[in-house]
């Protein structure tokens, strides 16, 4: 299966340093090594790679070098900027890594310039189209995540056994990487709250209460997770809608399998991934700025996602299980974002739809299967 960002990544290496970050386990190592038949690759987790790097002794007659997990190097951006200042892109280079990249401290000098950077999200329906139809893509996505080593395998055992090693790996070793945290336990406990709680806003000093911890110590914990790819922030939209709830964010899960609660809430949280990654390719493709909100008003009155597209508010997006009845929300926000785009998207659908004010019922297999923001962007210019 052929990731969406490929060309484009082959394109760029010509010019400048690439930089892929995103979950762990997403594909990046997986990606790097299909780029080339002719590449020399390092790992800064190996102590051997870590030596060879330290000497910078890779083989300069490979059409391809990458540096995996090269952001745990002390002064990693300096090192890099060197490299690059003395002997250009000549073998071409691809840096790697399971943290966003300006999470890791004492980084040295800037790569203005120099590198263009790309997230790697999980698969998603549009990418599984070319090998699956979209429903099986969909149950695969629903009971194995998109990660691509329990996606691909496609049995829910797999995956149950693929991600105790994977989220161990992630408490065990990339938060201590980051931060010189000794209560695990906690962490873990916080993520369980969280799966408990996608979709519904939330409170610092209330997870702080059920955890024993201040809310400073939760929000820094939240942004680590969040600096792991682990959960993504989804926060309230205020501009033009007047007594809009200003300040608890919500948060998802890049892999939602988890949420075993609630099938409407776990559809939720797989079209705000989908969202997301749809954000930010146009982001790292287009430069354009591509940001995911919630809408909510004191009173009540509520859609689950508005996207906003370089400042200017794109599309509204509610999701539902089986009622494909128009959600009464929609006319009420609609006297306060008169242009923006109206979806509703049902996963138990029987027949799309289109109304005169502009609202579409669509499958939300059908338009996962296309999502496109590429329209906003052109638009938004």
């Amino acid at each position: 299966m052929k990731r969406t960002i490929f060309n484009y990544v082959q394109q760029d290496l010509e010019q400048k340093i690439v930089l892929i970050t995103g979950p762990r386990q997403a594909g990046k190592t997986t990606l790097s090594k299909s780029l080339s038949v002719d590449f020399d690759y390092f790992n800064y987790d190996l102590a051997a790679h870590r030596l060879a790097l330290k000497e910078m002794s890779w083989d300069r007659h490979k059409s391809l070098v990458i540096f995996d997990e090269l952001h745990k190097m002390h002064q990693w951006k300096r090192w890099l900027k060197g490299i690059y200042d003395t002997e250009g892109v000549r073998p071409r280079i691809l840096v790697t890594g399971s943290a966003k990249l300006n999470t890791y401290q004492k980084m040295g000098d800037s790569l203005a310039g120099r590198y263009f950077q790309y997230r790697l999200h999980p698969v998603d329906l549009k990418e599984a189209k070319q090998i699956y139809s979209k429903e099986e893509a969909f149950e695969r996505l629903w009971h194995c995540s998109g990660f691509p080593e329990p996606f691909l395998k496609g049995e829910p055992s797999y995956y149950k056994r693929w991600r105790r090693s994977h989220i161990d790996i992630i408490l065990r070793q990339d938060i201590l990487d980051l931060q010189s945290i000794r209560d695990i336990k906690s962490i873990e406990d916080l993520i369980i709250l969280l799966y408990a709680n996608v979709g519904s806003p939330v409170s610092y000093a209330n997870l702080g209460r059920t955890l024993e911890k201040d809310a400073k110590t939760i929000k820094r914990w939240l942004q680590l997770l969040e600096d792991l790819y682990i959960v993504f922030k989804v926060t309230p939209y205020s501009k033009h809608i007047g007594r809009s709830i200003l300040k608890e964010p919500k948060y998802y899960f890049y892999d939602f399998v988890q949420i075993t609660n609630n099938n409407g809430i776990k559809l939720e949280n797989l079209v705000a991934a989908a969202i997301m990654k749809e954000l930010h390719h146009i982001e790292d493709i287009h430069g354009a700025t591509g940001s995911l909100f919630f809408v909510r008003t004191k009173e009540g009155h509520e859609i689950d996602f508005l996207v906003v597209i370089d400042d200017k508010p794109c599309c509204l997006i509610e999701i539902k299980w089986a009622d494909d009845t128009p959600h009464k929300n929609f006319r009420y926000f609609d006297q306060h974002l008169p242009k923006v785009k109206k979806i509703q998207l049902v996963k138990e659908i029987k027949r799309e739809k289109t109304y005169p004010d502009g609202l579409e019922i669509r499958s939300v297999l059908d338009w996962l299967v296309n999502i496109d923001f590429s329209e906003f962007v052109i638009s938004s210019s």
